[in-house]
């Protein structure tokens, strides 16, 4: 990881990356897949629920003072009613279960091993708050969206090299998509692993 540090931040010390952050999560998201035109007043409520737990983290890649790439996470009885509903259907005990949120990292820091080290400082977040299962969501696509860049690749092998796989669940998701100039109900699967 040359000439990027990481550094992991938890409850209101999150605060003082928050506009970074969220600046960054428009820029990444706004690709395939998840073609997300966000704007820069929900970002920052959104990310307001991981400053107000103090068992979250944000996991930062830091170039200099610049943050190029974050990896958020926080116990699922902290994270939004989305992320909760199948969990609590299926009848599991949120209070074991750490919920992963969004990595979004610049393409140019990408392929320098910096994934694995948002993975490692968010599992060992997730172990110190007691939890057994950590979890994420991918947002589904079809093979033949329009939008698809030639040759993408998705991140389904790195994950699962992580020891992660699809658990059947789903949650439901709407937000405003860059190609459809409105707000689109989106459906994502999780991918989990027992620690």
């Amino acid at each position: 990881m040359p000439d990027v540090t990481i550094v992991a931040v938890s409850g209101r010390k999150i605060l003082l990356y928050l506009d970074d952050v969220a600046r960054l999560r428009i820029e990444v998201f706004r690709d395939y897949p998840y073609l997300y035109a966000g704007s820069l007043e929900y970002e920052k409520e959104y990310l307001q629920s991981y400053a107000a737990c103090d068992k979250s983290i944000f996991v930062l890649a830091l170039d200099g003072v610049d943050v190029v790439g974050v990896s958020t996470g926080l116990p699922m009885l902290d994270a939004d009613e989305a992320f909760q509903h199948s969990y609590l259907q299926r009848g599991d005990d949120l209070s074991k279960i750490f919920y992963l949120g969004e990595s979004v990292l610049l393409p140019k820091h990408r392929g320098c091993g910096i994934g694995h080290a948002f993975f490692d400082e968010r599992e060992k977040q997730a172990r110190e708050c007691g939890a057994a299962l950590v979890t994420f969501c991918s947002v589904i696509r079809s093979e033949d969206h329009p939008l698809r860049p030639f040759g993408y690749r998705s991140h389904d092998v790195f994950w699962k090299k992580r020891g992660y796989e699809p658990n059947g669940l789903c949650a439901q998701l709407a937000w405003e998509q860059v190609d459809q100039g409105s707000e689109v109900e989106n459906e994502l699967v999780f991918w989990s692993r027992t620690l």
